[in-house]
């Protein structure tokens, strides 16, 4: 294990000595910076396998999982209607833990939180990162930056960019159409909220074309942001997208469906 040089290891000390470290969600007295305390991190579930290998919904249940045409494990969601985008990843469960770290980074002006976010999403998406080549935040409309003072989408792609090493673009995509709030929207209701409300920037054709690219946003809930963005983006040229989130909402269809209808799934084909 390689030691931080000896500048680094005294710059910490002066610092812990200064602010001492305080959990990321409740404040609490921690031994490191940028950390959650014992409770917050049992409160704040990370994702991990088994998930589908699509949209990234953890099961609750193995016996959800249903075999594509590739072997992999997907939901019956994605084998009936695949998404637009080719994989999605997330973090954290959206959850009463990862909210104390999610809401305040969003409404409450904690932009330091980015960082620590990022770091977790990189893990969680480490494959996704690895193949893409440029890297995309799900934009605002700009009332509403002008009301928050930042994208919350923005500040975890650039921290993601540092990172990975990987290019990033604020301002290929553009939210032209103002939308309500999605919060307590279904599915319908979010689809037909935000058709037609991203759009390319212009000359932002030229800078995609061809390429894969890795589509950034703070939760993902229904889908339906993340493939308006998507069907904007492969309409402009793009190879491919995939999404990283850092963190999903459960998804209550697969919840509710601890016993799957027999019968043969439909299948799905993976390039």
């Amino acid at each position: 294990m390689t030691l931080a040089p000896p500048w680094r290891r005294l710059g910490g000390a002066v610092l812990d000595a200064l602010l001492p470290p305080r959990c990321l969600g409740c404040g609490e007295a921690v031994l490191q910076h940028g950390t959650l305390c014992a409770p917050c991190f049992a409160a704040t579930p990370q994702i991990t396998p088994p998930c589908c290998d699509a949209c990234g919904v953890p099961f609750a249940d193995p016996t959800q999982a249903e075999q594509g045409e590739d072997g992999a494990p997907y939901c019956s969601r994605c084998l009936m209607a695949p998404p637009l985008y080719g994989r999605a990843r997330a973090a954290f469960l959206y959850t009463e833990g990862s909210k104390r770290l999610l809401l305040p980074f969003k409404h409450g002006d904690r932009a330091e939180l980015a960082g620590p976010l990022a770091r977790q999403m990189a893990y969680a998406g480490r494959e996704l990162l690895a193949r893409a080549e440029l890297i995309v935040p799900v934009p605002l409309h700009r009332w509403r930056l002008l009301r928050r003072r930042y994208n919350q989408a923005a500040l975890l792609a650039a921290a993601l960019s540092r990172l990975s090493g990987r290019p990033w673009a604020p301002d290929l995509l553009r939210r032209p159409r103002r939308t309500a709030s999605l919060g307590e929207k279904g599915l319908a209701a979010r689809l037909a909220a935000v058709a037609g409300a991203f759009a390319l920037a212009p000359g932002a054709a030229g800078r995609i074309a061809g390429r894969r690219l890795l589509l950034v946003d703070d939760v993902l809930t229904t889908g339906a942001t993340a493939g308006a963005c998507c069907h904007v983006l492969l309409q402009g040229g793009a190879a491919a997208v995939d999404v990283l989130a850092a963190a999903r909402v459960p998804d209550p269809w697969l919840e509710a469906e601890s016993n799957p209808p027999e019968g043969p799934a439909a299948t799905r084909q993976r390039s």
